[in-house]
């Protein structure tokens, strides 16, 4: 049985800079690959700082969400703010999470991980909670140890 609790949550808004990821979703490398090479592009061209500056709080959002039939990604942070980059306002419902924690060597790493444990293990073998679509994220909350540590959250309904 996979490591989760259920968590009830308050409404949240992320704010984000994404992209569309092109690679079918059964295509995981690929999708890897690709979420990858969007991380490295904001990280290096300044748009993640942007975001940071205007966060509430230190937490990092790798969001995925489907838009008008496009499976979109982004790089995100919790905020009240607005940048002048192009952006999208991502509402997370309140209600009950799926919430998945772990750690890895690299955000990456963790965001693997955790995506890996609760689509392939967690929401599989529920018996009492559906995911239905809507946003999910991984949650990069910090690094202790020189590891990075964090949380998969999923809305879910009750079965």
């Amino acid at each position: 049985m996979a490591m989760y609790t259920l968590e009830e949550k308050d409404s949240f808004i992320v704010l984000g800079i994404g992209t569309e990821l092109k690679s079918d979703y059964t295509d995981y490398a690929g999708m890897n690959k690709e979420k990858e090479n969007f991380w490295q592009a904001v990280e290096q061209d300044g748009r993640l700082d942007a975001l940071k500056v205007i966060a509430t709080n230190d937490y990092i959002f790798a969001v995925n969400e489907a838009v008008n039939h496009k499976m979109m990604y982004y790089a995100g942070v919790m905020t009240e703010g607005t940048v002048s980059e192009e952006h999208r306002v991502i509402q997370f419902p309140k209600g009950q999470y799926l919430v998945v924690k772990g750690e890895g060597n690299t955000a990456e790493e963790m965001s693997n991980k955790l995506t890996g444990i609760a689509f392939g293990q967690a929401l599989p073998e529920a018996k009492n909670f559906a995911y239905v679509g809507g946003p999910n994220a991984t949650v990069e909350m910090g690094q202790r140890d020189g590891v990075v540590y964090g949380e998969m959250w999923i809305p879910v309904v009750r079965k």
